[in-house]
């Protein structure tokens, strides 16, 4: 993509609004605009992002094998009244009458929606378990929305619903997204540390928020150094085999929210007591027949008996994981992508547009890079290269590819990597090479 046609508005300076580096950032780099309080237009640079985390929760949760579907973002409100939340749940749900008088309500979330899908479909025992999903957009009034996207009154997120027979299949069931969420957020270069949580008004008994640590994190957090030292992604999970054992190895490290955290009661010796800032970007449930029973989402068992459905939840704030990350990876100048959900994987910038020698080697190149499958924000405007250089920064591309008189004469580019800031000169065809081979996108 050419900058000079990409709709990118850029702020130089910080909006007096945003309180926090991913809310300064994203309206900077021009992801973002605010539409009114705590609802916002995702512009094309953060959808792009959006769409690569999105992507990222999808595959894992596929993998484990949950199915996707898609519910409304509209939902009746007789299903709430069924398992007795309509009352409960607060100014935060956003009620609707329709043009029959019929109430509905926007969804905060989908636990009687699903209930009532499954319900009205799986009869008998033979049909369980099942694990559906979606990834939809979901409105709670907040009624102080703060901090961009990280805590807005409209989100997208991923929700999960698992169904079982008993208990022991509904915790074979949360030990699988369990897995899938450490993977998610560890494809996206974080570090998420679980730990046990309250269940507040989804309800049950057994719960696990997942936390990344960043130093503006909105919470105190506390861990055993041990999760530090531990990589996800080293070995594969086999979701068909028993994964209690696996659970029981990963959640022996102690971790604590700053609410529960007793220093005179922590196993752990100071020197392996890690003190942090803390994010969440998900959480997991297990409620039992707290919707069930009362929905009357019941089976057939096995001798003929009716059995309530045991269930759980599993959400994922994908839009708030764009500010978690940004978070987790700036610096002064700006955002720093991890590639795996950069919204492009390099930026291409011409120095010296009106030279024709320059402006055919970045074109060239340009192209280059697009037929072998590399995303390119190419930056071909008529800009100074210090203008240049702060776009590219501030928007945080994994890497700069830099053309100028002087590499075109040596028939090289400069290559500048955006995390670390070192640099190096390299022929063209050795950059293609590089850029086709280690993250095409």
């Amino acid at each position: 993509m050419r900058l000079s046609q990409y709709f990118l508005p850029l702020l130089r300076e910080n909006p007096s609004e945003a309180q926090i580096v991913s809310h300064r950032l994203m309206l900077r780099a021009g992801m973002i605009r605010q539409s009114s309080a705590g609802i916002y237009s995702w512009l094309p640079l953060g959808l792009r992002v959006l769409k690569r985390v999105e992507a990222i929760v999808r595959e894992e949760q596929d993998r484990s094998g949950a199915q996707e579907i898609l519910m409304p973002t509209l939902q009746p409100a007789e299903l709430w009244r069924e398992s007795g939340r309509y009352d409960d749940y607060g100014k935060e749900m956003l009620r609707i009458t329709d043009r029959h008088e019929r109430e509905m309500l926007y969804g905060p979330t989908n636990e009687e929606q699903v209930t009532a899908i499954v319900r009205d479909a799986i009869k008998s025992y033979r049909d369980l378990p099942k694990n559906l999903y979606h990834i939809q957009w979901k409105f709670r009034d907040e009624v102080r929305p703060r901090f961009g996207v990280m805590r807005g009154r409209e989100f997208l997120m991923k929700d999960a619903y698992s169904f079982d027979l008993d208990a022991a299949g509904a915790k074979r069931a949360y030990n699988k997204m369990f897995f899938a969420y450490l993977r998610t957020f560890a494809r996206m270069g974080l570090r998420a540390i679980p730990m046990r949580a309250e269940t507040g008004p989804i309800g049950g008994d057994l719960s696990h928020e997942f936390i990344i640590l960043a130093e503006t994190g909105e919470s105190e957090v506390f861990c055993e150094r041990a999760w530090l030292e531990t990589d996800i992604l080293a070995e594969e999970v086999d979701y068909d085999a028993d994964l209690e054992p696996r659970f029981r190895h990963w959640t022996r490290h102690y971790a604590a929210t700053g609410d529960v955290h007793d220093p005179a009661k922590c196993p752990v010796p100071a020197d392996r007591l890690v003190t942090a800032r803390g994010i969440e970007v998900g959480q997991i449930f297990y409620f039992g027949t707290k919707y069930s029973r009362p929905m009357g989402a019941v089976v057939a068992g096995p001798g003929g008996e009716e059995i309530a459905l045991e269930m759980g939840s599993y959400g994922v704030g994908v839009s708030r994981l764009v500010a978690a990350l940004i978070e987790a990876n700036h610096d002064d100048n700006g955002i720093i992508w991890p590639e795996s959900v950069a919204p492009f994987r390099l930026g291409l910038i011409n120095l010296r547009p009106a030279d024709a020698k320059c402006r055919e080697a970045a074109d060239t190149l340009y192209a280059r890079l697009a037929g072998a499958g590399v995303s390119v924000l190419y930056d071909d405007r008529e800009e100074s290269p210090g203008a240049k250089f702060a776009a590219m920064d501030l928007i945080g591309l994994p890497d700069q590819v830099i053309i100028g008189p002087r590499g075109v004469a040596a028939g090289t580019v400069e290559l500048k990597r955006r995390r670390t800031g070192e640099r190096q000169d390299l022929p063209v065809d050795a950059l293609v090479a590089r850029m086709t081979a280690e993250f095409p996108s």
